[in-house]
């Protein structure tokens, strides 16, 4: 009987946050090594937790679901509870029975009466020790129902430079497939754009050799390569993913059973610096990128519960799915990825085609902090797609001048920051973005903009650190928040005042505060921290700079405005001829040899 998730315990190589997997009342151990629990008596634990509650109403909406079977492995005498949370509702105990358990006999509970489109909510298990101790060794949610034809997945992963990450990825994924149920109908697909990955051609992995047009050119290939093949589905990974397996079995099985042959997938992302915070649940985009649900607590089950709850009956319209784990049926694809190297095209890809996207809890990616990557180059990237998202999508048509502002929304969130190397980037962003769709086309692989602003980068670069520097004494950054907040707004954070970088604080920001404007006002001269505190960079107030960018600024937005029209044009036929199946084919030449 397919199983639609099985219970996830803490793992060392991906996360240690015990309250993600399980909530424990009274004495109970774990073994790290045999993914064992073990309760003394009396102690109870409850696995209605982000990686283990599940997602009713998502899997009743989203699949075929005639039947529903839970079941409890283990040893030892226990009274085993399944809770229905309920939306706006009192949660209830829908079973509760005394079991003794035996190893090699799974206790199974038939919940025949939650499967339907119309159950709404989420499903946990309790287990309580009674008498003596209990030993748990798993459990899992499963269903009768047979998939009417199997799905045939092919896991796409693109890499560059980075050998070590994509053969530990490799070699777990390998190992996965070997035991997984359908393991059989998915391949891995390894698109090595640094010709340098060094992984060998199996049963279950074909490595790809690949020109290196960033991730756009890598996942490119992979889905020309999928449809070549005949896979109906493809799921886009990072290679460096630190994830659970499990991530690849409730995909699959989700897929499996959907309703809507238009279903995809998409993965959460964690940051690896707080594993218990949610970053993005999601997102959707209008203007900028807008995850859901960041900030919420893992570890707090009513959150986890209201998270599901919430995301299970809306979702945004303009939804997408980031490429560090995304799966999508091949069929629906009408458009293949723009070639915007990285950065966007992941969002872009959501938006042209045709998916029901949706997310589940537990299938997610622990990624390194986006804000410390942040640096002109990506900032210039970032403003190139936001730009072309605007001018190619109906859903997203704004007026000249409401496409403008998010360029000048851009530059003046780096200039306020004294980022002036940033808003040079993000000025060249915007006038690449004037030259037309041919651009991209022409500076396919980006390597003559990377030198480019690589060349500008002189004081926004991480630089070992032996100490922080004294932040001196504070005297406008310690105003009341709202005074500060105006203060910075009115005076455009001391661009405005003579002398500004004399009288102006002396500010030490750690990581967390580099993304963000607020905790710059005040400052003359702000100095940033890494995550670790061993990197750091200073920028300083510079009238010269920032006037100097902001009549460019103002040139630019003239052109941009008497343009906008044949500009909006010329990008609506560019995207479709250059985010078409031909275009790719011809661009990376896929009948290239594969490697042995």
């Amino acid at each position: 009987m397919p199983t639609l998730q099985n219970f996830i315990a803490p793992d060392p190589e991906i996360c240690t946050e015990h309250a993600l997997f399980y909530q424990a009342k009274g004495a109970i151990g774990f073994s790290q090594s045999t993914g064992r629990y073990v309760l003394a008596p009396g102690a109870r634990i409850s696995f209605g937790t982000y990686f283990n509650l599940f997602s009713l109403g998502k899997w009743n909406r989203n699949c075929h679901l005639d039947s529903l079977f839970a079941e409890v492995s283990g040893t030892g005498k226990a009274e085993i509870r399944i809770v229905h949370a309920r939306p706006s509702l009192s949660w209830e105990v829908v079973y509760c029975e005394i079991a003794d358990l035996q190893d090699g006999q799974p206790h199974v509970i038939s919940l025949q009466d939650f499967a339907g489109a119309d159950t709404e909510g989420a499903l946990y298990a309790e287990v309580q020790a009674l008498g003596g101790e209990v030993t748990l060794t798993g459990g899992r949610f499963f269903t009768g129902d047979e998939p009417e034809q199997l799905p045939r997945l092919a896991v796409s992963i693109t890499t560059f430079k980075r050998e070590k990450e994509v053969q530990n990825t490799v070699a777990r994924l390998e190992r996965f497939l070997g035991q997984f149920a359908y393991g059989s109908q998915i391949r891995v697909q390894v698109v090595d754009n640094g010709q340098s990955a060094d992984i060998a051609a199996t049963e279950n992995v074909i490595p790809y050799p690949n020109r290196n047009l960033g991730g756009a050119g890598g996942f490119a290939r992979g889905l020309l390569e999928a449809e070549k093949d005949g896979y109906t589905h493809c799921l886009f990974m990072d290679d460096d993913a630190s994830f659970h397996m499990e991530n690849i079995a409730r995909c699959y099985t989700f897929l499996a059973l959907a309703r809507d042959p238009k279903t995809a997938l998409a993965g959460a992302m964690i940051n690896n610096s707080h594993k218990w915070c949610m970053w993005e649940n999601g997102a959707f985009f209008d203007g900028s990128c807008h995850p859901l649900y960041n900030g919420t607590d893992l570890r707090n089950p009513g959150e986890v519960v209201q998270m599901e709850f919430k995301s299970a009956r809306s979702t945004p319209a303009t939804l997408y799915g980031g490429w560090w784990f995304f799966a999508f049926p091949v069929a629906s694809v009408s458009r293949h990825p723009f070639p915007f190297f990285v950065r966007g095209d992941d969002i872009s890809f959501s938006l042209a085609n045709d998916f029901h996207i949706c997310t589940l809890n537990g299938v997610v990616s622990f990624q390194d902090d986006f804000t410390e990557k942040e640096s002109p180059q990506t900032l210039y990237l970032d403003l190139r797609n936001h730009l072309i998202h605007h001018l190619v999508f109906d859903q997203l048509e704004r007026s000249p001048l409401g496409t403008a502002r998010i360029a000048i929304r851009f530059m003046m969130r780096s200039m306020l920051r004294f980022k002036y190397e940033s808003a040079e980037a993000q000025l060249l962003a915007w006038q690449d973005v004037m030259r037309g769709p041919a651009f991209f086309d022409e500076n396919i692989d980006m390597s003559q903009r990377r030198a480019d602003i690589k060349a500008l980068m002189k004081d926004e670069v991480w630089q070992e650190a032996a100490e922080a520097p004294a932040p001196g004494r504070p005297r406008f950054s310690r105003l009341p928040r709202r005074l500060r907040h105006y203060f910075g707004l009115f005076t455009l954070n001391g661009h405005l005042i003579p002398f500004w970088k004399k009288i102006g604080d002396r500010m030490v920001l750690d990581i967390g505060e580099r993304g963000i404007v607020f905790p710059a006002f005040g400052g003359a001269r702000l100095t940033y921290f890494n995550t670790r505190g061993d990197k750091a960079y200073t920028v300083t107030h510079s009238k010269r700079r920032f006037f100097s960018l902001a009549w460019r600024m103002a040139k630019t937005l003239l052109a941009f405005r008497s343009s906008y029209g044949s500009l909006k044009a010329a990008y609506r036929k560019g995207y479709a001829d250059m985010a078409s199946k031909a275009y790719w084919e011809k661009t990376l030449d896929s009948g290239q040899d594969r490697a042995a």
